[in-house]
């Protein structure tokens, strides 16, 4: 008796499954570049060192959310030539340049950015790691999300959910993705009196904040983190990703910075 009522039970959860597969993985978001940049996914053989919803060589890091996390402007620019932010002697990666075209970059991307979309129920249970960054941008005490200390919550959203030390270290001279934001509070205060500067804060925590919520507002003239097009590589996603109260917090560790 008991076997049966199981196996019905295994049954009509197999069934529920696949009739949520659709919605899940919005299926109608499949677009035709998506599924050219599944075949240039399959064709350079990417699953031979990185991984998708955890599936993978696991020899690179997960992809699951890279787009999300380092943003499509970012993405474009490292496939077409990673050598331009990554050195094999000083940072140890092995990214080849795989001579992409446009269009096979392009539709990687919207591929990628559909994968991370799916409904995973939260896996892989990890956060998108590059060798050395856990050491190198989460110096001292980590923050603590509930703290009552709006610095306290913001170190830990920087360093956790934020996804902020995947791009950023907090070290001098130590270049991620992104700019090491030692010192960004008196970047930040400098930068408004910058000639050049022509957004729209008027204090260093309003330009951080700015630079958070709408990064192509203003381009640093060094060519170094946004695209020919003067795109930032700064996602520009995460005035949706986070609350107000959020950026808030963040912005109140960013000035701890100095």
């Amino acid at each position: 008796m008991g076997t049966a009522l199981f196996t019905l039970v295994f049954i009509a959860l197999t069934i529920h499954t696949h009739t949520t597969i659709a919605s899940r993985t919005h299926a109608d978001r499949l677009t035709d570049e998506v599924r050219r940049g599944g075949h240039v996914w399959a064709k350079y053989n990417c699953e031979n060192c990185h991984t998708l919803l955890g599936e993978g060589a696991y020899y690179a890091p997960d992809l699951t959310q890279v787009v999300q996390q380092r943003g499509a402007a970012y993405l474009a620019q490292f496939l077409n030539n990673p050598a331009q932010f990554y050195s094999e002697t000083r940072d140890g990666r092995l990214m080849p340049t795989l001579g992409l075209s446009s269009q096979e970059i392009a539709d990687v991307i919207a591929f990628l950015d559909w994968v991370g979309h799916i409904d995973t129920n939260g896996w892989p249970p990890r956060p998108i790691l590059v060798s050395g960054v856990a050491v190198r941008a989460m110096p001292g005490v980590a923050g603590v999300a509930s703290a009552a200390d709006p610095v306290s919550r913001g170190k830990a959203l920087f360093n956790g959910t934020g996804g902020c030390a995947s791009c950023h270290s907090v070290e001098p001279g130590v270049l991620l993705v992104g700019p090491s934001l030692a010192g960004v509070a008196k970047t930040g205060a400098a930068r408004i009196q910058d000639p050049q500067y022509h957004g729209t804060a008027h204090t260093a925590a309003g330009y951080l904040e700015e630079s958070i919520l709408n990064p192509s507002v203003f381009i640093v003239p060094d060519g170094l983190y946004a695209s020919p097009q003067h795109v930032s590589f700064m996602p520009d996603t995460l005035a949706k990703t986070l609350t107000p109260a959020e950026v808030a917090d963040l912005v109140a560790y960013l000035m701890t910075l100095q």
